[in-house]
């Protein structure tokens, strides 16, 4: 998400920090609630953002796919999302489609904390029987009141004028207030926020999760909000040889298998797999196996055949 204000991460990629880069001139990132209509035109767009502040994605129009430590959310017009402050990797192709167009509405932990004290009756008699497991990431399927939530916004952002803080507290507390009725188990689970510290088994999370996605491993690392050595060698520790090398063997496994008992063909699974093209899938599948991945689904149809002949 492209900001006038970035900083240069060591390694390769800018690092935008939001909702920080978002403004130009007066710095308006230390408010509580920070309301945002975003815009991206044309292009396709790849970065790395850390959310200082929690926040909802209202999308209005276009996709865009968002990875974080433990989950791949993919954004688009029909639902919305709440996202846990944190790092995250962002990309659009906006090459084939609308413009891509959303509100963002960026919080502090500490309005969250507020709503839930101010609203403690309600959200008592609101909080279903069932355990809630808590959840970094919620998304919610837009309905009419929701379209028409948006509208409201996009009026106060027609004006040109700013929007007080009292109005912001006031339009947080509308949408709030509506999904605590509406949808009660995806607010409060967001609500049950767990701390998480840089450990193993958030190396074991991150990785399990992004097996099949298309990053690198240095991306890997930004998600786990630690330096690139420092992963590598926490990685290796762990599963006793390399990043790249433990991607490569886990993709190829899911391959074989794709290959060998579902009888997918070579050429419709390798997006599957996290590959941009057929050819480099290939190559990889080559390595692991000593074949291409057709003469190896081959090879098990004639050893299965031959099985059954006998």
């Amino acid at each position: 998400m492209p900001g006038p204000r970035k900083r240069q991460q060591q390694q390769i990629m800018e690092v935008y920090n939001l909702p920080q880069d978002i403004f130009s001139g007066g710095d308006s990132s230390g408010e509580p609630i920070i309301m945002h209509h975003y815009e991206a035109k044309t292009g396709s767009f790849k970065g790395r953002s850390i959310l200082h502040k929690n926040a909802i994605s209202l999308v209005i129009n276009g996709r865009k796919t968002m990875h974080f430590a433990e989950t791949t959310v993919h954004v688009n017009e029909k639902e919305f999302h709440f996202l846990s402050s944190g790092n995250c990797l962002a990309s659009m192709d906006l090459s084939g489609q609308q413009v891509f167009r959303s509100i963002l509405v960026f919080f502090d932990d500490k309005v969250l904390t507020d709503f839930f004290v101010k609203y403690d009756a309600l959200i008592r008699r609101n909080t279903p029987k069932e355990k809630i497991a808590a959840a970094a990431y919620v998304s919610v399927k837009k309905d009419a009141f929701i379209d028409h939530y948006i509208d409201s916004l996009l009026l106060m952002f027609r004006d040109g004028q700013p929007i007080s803080g009292q109005m912001k507290s006031l339009k947080f507390e509308e949408l709030m207030l509506y999904l605590l009725e509406k949808h009660p188990a995806a607010i409060l689970s967001f609500q049950k926020k767990e701390i998480r510290h840089f450990d193993d088994l958030q190396i074991r999370k991150t990785m399990e999760a992004n097996i099949t996605n298309n990053l690198k491993v240095d991306e890997l690392a930004f998600l786990c909000n630690t330096s690139l050595s420092t992963f590598k060698r926490r990685f290796e520790k762990i599963y006793h040889c390399s990043p790249n090398k433990w991607l490569l063997l886990r993709r190829m496994e899911i391959a074989a298998r794709l290959l060998e008992d579902h009888h997918e063909k070579p050429g419709e699974i390798f997006h599957q797999l996290g590959y941009e093209n057929h050819s480099s899938f290939t190559q990889s599948f080559r390595q692991v196996y000593g074949v291409t991945p057709k003469a190896y689904q081959l090879q098990k149809l004639n050893v299965g055949q031959q099985v059954l002949d006998e």
